[in-house]
């Protein structure tokens, strides 16, 4: 826009300049042919002005040849127009002046010749003396007028306006053009960050690899300083929350091996406490854990592999019952995020799903809307009543005691997933019971 802007500046500047340029070429030309005419003026013993023979340019004599002059006498009423004399290239008619102005001893004006044509003119008053030879005899004046039809100076603007015009629009598609060209090659190493970072945030890749140019290595350089810090202070995060969990799990066992050892109201009281103390540190810890995964680049975990492991760890665990665990994930499924986030909140769905099915537990994993993708973990058990599946899902109430865990398990996959952007809900699954769909960020 800006090179239009100046391109349309500087085409307007050079036309006007042009344009003053012709009119005082053409006003030259006006002046030079009147001082011309004046020169070969000579009075005669009749009181007039002749013209010599050596003012014979021939535009004066071309019928309405656009080049005209006019001699007026001036009595004492004024100019005697009825005595003028005129060029042949006016044939009968004369010049209607239609404005005028005076610079110094000279009159320019416009006006009207014929053909209605547009005249710029020139004029002097001369004065010569009433008798040739005899200055006593008194002097007369003579306005000597020359005009020239503006036409020749228009069609020289418009001329040089259109070879202007198609100059600056080659000029300016050439610049554009340039342009272009130079924030293609001279971007393209930012692209090539750009390009670099998708894949750090696709899992791709772990840093900025290439050569980048002088102007853009600083840049490559310190984002892969602040990568690799940001995996640190995370990394040192995990150590301080694995040591914390050490921490708190180590007394609480001890409580309740001391209060299993002492039976009394007491001491269930005290089972109670630290059963509800483990379940809270179980869920605060997984919420932090996630949290922490969240500010590192370039996590990438395939879906497939984690669910097959995981099926494979709970047919075993619920072998005595003979589940039939079925795994159906394509290959290519990556999710945005920590392996181990995703193998706590897919196994305490499967874990569900097995303690309350009777033969069969389903895990289908699919691609959603391009960004995301599907998870959904379905049994054949007896279900639950969508009145009861809120207190499920978002209380981690426990609707039956007598199935072993902490009644916080789909808490904890709901608040893991909200920190990845995602979602849980629970409907009923195609095999009779109940289905949870939890819904992550994917990688393309």
């Amino acid at each position: 826009m800006w090179t239009l802007l100046g391109l349309l500046v500087g085409g307007t500047a050079l036309s006007g300049i042009f344009r003053s340029s012709v009119e005082g070429n053409f006003d030259a030309r006006l002046k030079s042919e009147l001082d011309e005419m004046i020169a070969a003026a000579e009075p005669n013993a009749q009181g007039e002005v002749s013209l010599r023979g050596r003012f014979t340019d021939p535009r004066f004599e071309r019928v309405y040849s656009g080049w005209y002059w006019e001699i007026t006498p001036e009595g004492p009423k004024g100019p005697q127009t009825n005595n003028a004399q005129i060029s042949r290239s006016l044939w009968d008619r004369t010049i209607k002046v239609t404005d005028f102005r005076r610079s110094h001893a000279l009159v320019w004006g416009h006006g009207e010749g014929p053909d209605n044509q547009n005249l710029r003119f020139v004029a002097q008053r001369i004065e010569f003396p009433n008798i040739p030879g005899n200055p006593k005899a008194g002097m007369r004046s003579f306005s000597f007028l020359v005009a020239a039809d503006q036409a020749e100076l228009e069609k020289e603007v418009s001329d040089f306006n259109g070879t202007l015009f198609w100059s600056f629009a080659v000029l300016g598609l050439g610049l554009m053009g340039a342009i272009f060209v130079q924030v293609r090659i001279g971007l393209q190493p930012l692209n090539r960050v750009s390009e670099a970072l998708s894949r750090i945030r696709d899992g791709k890749a772990r840093r900025l690899d290439g050569e980048f140019p002088a102007e853009i290595a600083p840049l490559a350089t310190e984002l892969n300083s602040l990568i690799e810090h940001s995996a640190e202070v995370v990394g040192r995060a995990r150590t301080h929350v694995s040591n914390l969990a050490h921490f708190l799990k180590t007394p609480l066992t001890v409580l309740a091996s001391e209060a299993g050892a002492h039976p009394g109201a007491l001491a269930d009281a005290v089972l109670r406490q630290v059963g509800t103390m483990r379940r809270q540190v179980d869920h605060y810890l997984s919420r932090a854990r996630a949290a922490g995964a969240l500010d590192v680049l370039g996590n990438r975990t395939p879906v497939r592999p984690v669910l097959e492991d995981l099926a494979r760890v709970l047919s075993r665990i619920h072998a005595a019952r003979g589940l039939a665990i079925d795994v159906d994930c394509p290959r290519d499924l990556a999710f945005r995020g920590e392996r181990q986030d995703l193998e706590e909140m897919a196994g305490n769905l499967i874990d569900n799903a097995c303690k309350w099915a009777h033969a069969r537990v389903a895990v289908v994993a699919g691609r959603g809307d391009g960004t995301h993708f599907e998870l959904r973990v379905g049994d054949d058990g007896d279900g639950i009543d969508p009145a009861e599946r809120i207190k499920v899902g978002e209380r981690g109430e426990r609707l039956d005691e007598n199935v072993p865990g902490s009644g916080l398990g789909l808490a904890i996959v709901r608040d893991i997933a909200k920190l990845y952007g995602g979602t849980l809900a629970l409907a009923d699954s195609p095999l009779g019971g109940l289905e949870a769909r939890l819904t992550l960020p994917a990688i393309a």
